[in-house]
């Protein structure tokens, strides 16, 4: 049988004060690649609205981790985020606790196979709601706060948004709609807030596995030959957070080229 490559172990960019006085929220960060993008954000120097659902441990370590390198600087938020009532509590939380709000990453996510002939309303309703419609909704209670400080909305995308992956077609559906979502609120939200997306390719295996022959292909069929980190991903929030003041409405396939070599 045919060995993937090893989860890769990035390096972290170094400490800096770019983003010193802004204020970013992150979603579903308390564990994975959320957790590695409020790292990022706090190390160029955010304060970081940290949310979480169910990972309450996770959220406290890393909580606990970032205010000890530097006080008060991360506070944490725990909300359904399939609750559109909450949103609004969400938002005003980050203003209260740290005078505004700069950035949004839609990062929450659910991801399953939904295979034709099992789908079930119940699917639909989870992998819509977490990945499409709760986006959605945070963006339109965080608008306004976003609006007075010039803001930016980082919705995570997927490159199966574009190119659906089989059995998972409901999880395929609602990235495809993030993508419209992102164009549409880049025009909806013009000139004063920034929208972007981020389609991520084979960043971080699932983890309830993955044979290792199909890691071992993904990869065969990526440009880059290798599997990608969080850090990678973080570091494309990075960016258009302080490198891309011109840039909205784009979708960045952060994907070592798997798009192309499909």
């Amino acid at each position: 049988m045919a060995r993937a490559d090893p989860e890769p172990v990035e390096a972290l960019p170094p400490p800096s004060d770019v983003l010193a006085g802004k204020t970013a929220l992150v979603t579903g960060a308390a564990r994975r690649v959320g957790a590695t993008i409020v790292r990022v954000l706090h190390g160029a120097g955010a304060n970081v609205v940290a949310h979480y659902r169910s990972s309450a441990e996770d959220a406290a370590r890393l909580a606990a981790e970032l205010n000890a390198a530097r006080g008060r600087s991360v506070s944490l938020a725990e909300c359904d985020l399939l609750d559109v009532t909450q949103h609004s509590w969400l938002i005003d939380s980050a203003v209260e606790t740290f005078g505004g709000l700069d950035i949004l990453v839609n990062n929450a996510s659910t991801f399953y196979p939904t295979p034709v002939g099992d789908i079930t309303p119940i699917d639909w309703d989870d992998l819509v709601g977490t990945n499409l419609k709760a986006p959605l909704f945070l963006a339109q209670a965080a608008a306004p706060a976003l609006h007075e400080r010039g803001g930016l909305i980082i919705n995570l995308a997927d490159i199966h948004g574009m190119r659906p992956l089989r059995r998972y077609p409901v999880y395929s559906l609602a990235k495809a709609g993030v993508i419209m979502l992102t164009l549409s609120l880049a025009r909806e939200l013009g000139p004063h807030v920034r929208v972007n997306a981020i389609a991520p390719g084979p960043v971080m295996w699932p983890e309830d596995g993955m044979d290792p022959s199909l890691r071992a292909r993904i990869v065969a069929r990526t440009a880059l030959k290798r599997p990608g980190s969080a850090v990678d991903v973080a570091r494309a929030c990075l960016f258009f957070a302080t490198e891309a003041p011109y840039v909205t409405g784009q979708i960045l396939a952060v994907d070592g080229g798997r798009s192309i070599g499909w």
